[in-house]
């Protein structure tokens, strides 16, 4: 097929959401502006949103980020939001189905705050386990990647609202994410990084794509060819390309098929934009189909008077029961010895919750992900709340996780002024009179382009904190630039907290911190007062600080003894153990894959005087265990969401069956992951690993006599037991047409619960170079005890295919491997592509 007329057909396609006559409309609307009023569409009218022009009724889009959670235009704990589990909890779901839904609540969640475009899916691979996002994106797969990733796209986009699949492209790491060259051969990025951004754009219809910070093979992303082709040609992508935050670098981009720069109203565009076509630089044509594409989201989002927008909605979902589900489905039971899971209520009389993440879980990851929920259930209060009343919860912390200040606790503080819990927040000029004043609910502050008067010269911020028991406490505050703080009437600090860092919005979540030690009484109350200094001159309009106590731990030795006696006289011992978002977050990547503290050894100390002891792992990404052998059950609960407490105990209890299966290769040691790298070297990251990533580098190394991971991809256990029946499928088809497996599946156990059967591709003969098997299509089957399904696993034409200046399938004989996992024990069949 002509692959014009192909695009062509593919466009027509995409336009389908919109009227057929809404195309030309919007071409003579597009064409009515003046130069002006285009070139001022092309920037952000500010931090979140794009300029509206009444005259034609176009009002502003307004975007937000998430990808597990929709913020709005704020971070204000007032505005909450549903808290989604991350995306690589969502991933070892292996349900497309369940993305669906997942995208759904963040529509819904969007249209209640006023948001026409969420920043997300965050589709990137995990190329390493050191990525500092690993726990926002999906796969280290990338046919996983794509399915899921449509999934939740459509979900979003039915609720009338745009998704915004990023970051576009080979964003694999955040070490020196705004001018690191990411080096990738063309099969690899078409075959992989490519790969697991197409079916979002071809099947589920995105309305926007996000370009990345980084450079692809020495052209910086908002000004890369990659936008046209394939994005625009080949898939037909017709929605808006916004940039990351700061990510447009000069007028060359308008060149490019970058459309919408982000954040405004200042940038490189603007009037350099304008100058810019007005002597020749940039075509008119160019300014004039990139506002045609906003115009064209404008309308699909219901910005636009004159013009249907593109959905009608589904019914609301429950996003609380919706991010339960997910953090029970997306949890992997790795080991469960003598079936120690799951527990039994009735025959326990007493259960010792272990881990600072017991009390104090990380149920998102850190940087803009970050989301205010209303509310979160963590493991230990999940626990107490699903035990019976007969049974005896214990809790002791054994080993400190969160490092520095951390926002104190909402139920412990009281706002002097109004009489409330909280904190009053007063907004004052230059002159120290009053602008306005508010009563907030948390002690982490963040303002990003809006929320903070115009005017105003300075913060106060004014709370009462309640210790709650006795002891030295050590009370700080954190932020970048000139506060002043009081407790108890005296002035402990007066001065300037300089950020360190060169990593945009680190101040955020992680910012420089003054900190002071207090005897406290149980129930003593501290009065603290904090007066900020705005910036006068401020590049981004960017302020946090925060309020908080540090927890400092005199003896670790200590904590892992009360642990251990704790546990003693447990008859279970459920420990908790994480990281945080000082070691996943956007902004950098982890140095190593231990878990923080002591947290290993008080695993291994509680495993050795209860036999019986189930650890829960609160982590984004893979962490490393050399407990597992030791413990009676290991679950990875990943970051869970608002309902992650809640879940681990329907688990752990019974009530719900862990269905998850790793999204990502799991190692024993860091030494043995065979593609680590995250640091530029000479401003380049290489993907020197070609199409070896995740499980295939494993499997490669493998074949070559080196080290197996601890647990493989796509692995995972239940509370029941499975059979997979001889699966059938055609012995030759044409090359270019879609097969499907038909997989007879049986529940041998006593419980109901789900299997996963997945379906990889090998070649050993072959004339081009190839994984030692690769993934090319799952499905799920939920079954009662002793319920039969036939599954049918459908394998995309494209999953025989290589490409080599064009997709290009190798004729011959494949072989179909049936299982469980990548490194299953496979059921055979022959296939040959003629």
């Amino acid at each position: 097929m002509n692959p014009t007329l192909s695009a062509q057909k593919t466009l027509r396609a995409a336009n389908a959401d919109l009227p057929e006559d809404a195309e030309a409309r919007l071409r003579e609307l597009a064409g009515s502006l003046s130069l002006e009023q285009q070139v001022t569409l092309l920037t952000g009218a500010d931090v979140w949103s794009t300029h509206a022009l009444p005259d034609i009724g176009l009002s502003r889009i307004v975007l937000s980020d998430g990808p597990a959670g929709v913020r709005g235009e704020d971070f204000d704990e007032r505005h909450d939001s549903v808290s989604l589990p991350s995306s690589s909890a969502l991933s070892a779901t292996w349900s497309v189905d369940i993305a669906r839904r997942y995208g759904q609540v963040l529509g819904q969640e969007a249209r209640r705050k006023g948001v026409h475009a969420v920043l997300g899916p965050t589709i990137n691979l995990h190329r390493s386990p050191l990525g500092g996002r690993h726990f926002e994106c999906m796969s280290e797969d990338p046919r996983l990647t794509a399915t899921l990733a449509a999934g939740y796209v459509s979900g979003v986009q039915s609720m009338g609202v745009g998704a915004t699949p990023k970051h576009y492209l080979a964003n694999e790491a955040e070490t020196d994410r705004f001018t690191s060259d990411s080096v990738v051969d063309e099969r690899p990025l078409r075959e992989l990084y490519l790969a697991a951004f197409e079916d979002a754009i071809t099947e589920a219809r995105a309305w926007l794509v996000m370009s990345s910070y980084n450079s692809i093979n020495g052209t910086t992303a908002s000004e890369n060819k990659l936008l046209e082709t394939p994005l625009s040609t080949e898939w037909g992508f017709d929605g808006v390309v916004v940039s990351d935050w700061t990510g447009v670098r000069s007028v060359e981009a308008a060149n490019a098929r970058q459309d919408l720069e982000m954040p405004g109203p200042v940038g490189h565009w603007g009037a350099k934009l304008l100058a810019a076509v007005e002597d020749g630089r940039v075509s008119r044509d160019a300014v004039l189909e990139k506002v045609t594409r906003i115009l064209r989201l404008a309308a699909r989002v219901g910005a636009l008077d004159g013009f249907e927008p593109a959905t009608a909605f589904p019914t609301e979902l429950d996003g609380a029961q919706v991010a339960r589900e997910v953090a029970v489905r997306g949890a992997v039971l790795v080991r469960n010895e003598g079936g120690l899971l799951p527990l039994d209520a009735k025959l326990l009389g007493s259960v010792a919750v272990i881990g600072h993440n017991a009390e104090e879980a990380r149920t998102q990851g850190g940087g803009s992900a970050t989301v205010m929920p209303r509310y979160t259930v963590s493991p230990l209060e999940g626990l107490r709340k699903a035990l019976p009343d007969d049974v005896t919860v214990t809790y002791a912390r054994g080993a400190k996780v969160a490092e520095g200040l951390q926002p104190f606790a909402r139920k412990a503080l009281h706002n002097p002024v109004s009489g409330v819990p909280g904190m009053r927040v007063t907004f004052l000029a230059a002159d120290g009179t009053e602008i306005s004043g508010e009563d907030r609910l948390a002690s982490h502050l963040i303002w990003f382009g809006v929320g903070i008067p115009e005017g105003t010269a300075a913060i106060r911020m004014q709370t009462e904190w309640t210790a709650e028991t006795a002891g030295v406490r050590h009370l700080g505050v954190g932020t970048v630039g000139h506060i002043a703080v009081s407790i108890d009437g005296s002035e402990v600090f007066n001065g300037e907290l300089e950020d360190d860092t060169d990593v945009l919005g680190a101040a955020l979540f992680d910012p420089p911190q003054t900190i002071h030690a207090f005897e406290a009484a149980a129930g003593q109350r501290f009065a603290i007062d904090a007066l900020y200094q705005l910036p006068q001159q401020q590049e981004i309009p960017l302020t946090a600080i925060l309020l908080g106590e540090e927890a400092i731990v005199a003896d670790p030795q200590a904590e892992i003894r009360a642990a251990i006696e704790a546990a003693r006289a447990a008859d279970v011992a459920v420990v908790v153990v994480g990281t945080n978002a000082a070691i996943e977050s956007e902004g950098f990547d982890r140095k190593d894959l231990d878990l923080p503290g002591y947290q290993n050894e008080l695993v291994e100390a509680v495993a050795a005087v209860n036999p019986r002891t189930v650890v829960v792992v609160n982590s984004g990404s893979p962490v490393l265990m050399p407990w597992l052998d030791r413990v009676g059950s290991v679950l990875l609960g990943w970051f869970g969401g608002q309902e992650f407490g809640t879940a681990v105990a329907d688990i752990l209890l019974g009530k719900e069956e862990p269905a998850g299966r790793l999204p990502t290769t799991w190692p024993a040691a860091l030494e043995d992951v065979p593609v680590l790298n995250t640091t530029p070297v000479d401003g380049k990251v290489v993907y020197s690993e070609g199409i070896h990533v995740g499980y295939r580098a494993w499997l490669r190394q493998q074949a070559g006599g080196g080290a197996a991971p601890l647990l493989p991809f796509g692995f995972g256990l239940g509370y029941t037991t499975f059979e997979l029946g001889t699966a059938h499928a055609p012995q030759s088809v044409p090359a270019g047409q879609d097969i499907v497996v038909h997989v007879p599946v049986r529940n041998t156990g006593t419980r109901t619960g789900r299997e996963v059967v997945q379906v990889y591709l090998s070649r050993e003969d072959s004339a081009v170079e190839r994984p030692v098997r690769w993934l090319a299509g799952y499905a799920g089957t939920h079954l009662a005890a002793g319920g039969t399904d036939t599954v049918e696993v459908r394998i995309p034409s494209r999953a025989f295919g290589h490409y080599d200046g064009g997709w290009q399938v190798e004729r011959g004989s494949f072989r179909l491997l049936v299982g469980r996992h990548a490194a299953d024990d496979f059921q055979a069949l022959e296939v040959e592509v003629r």
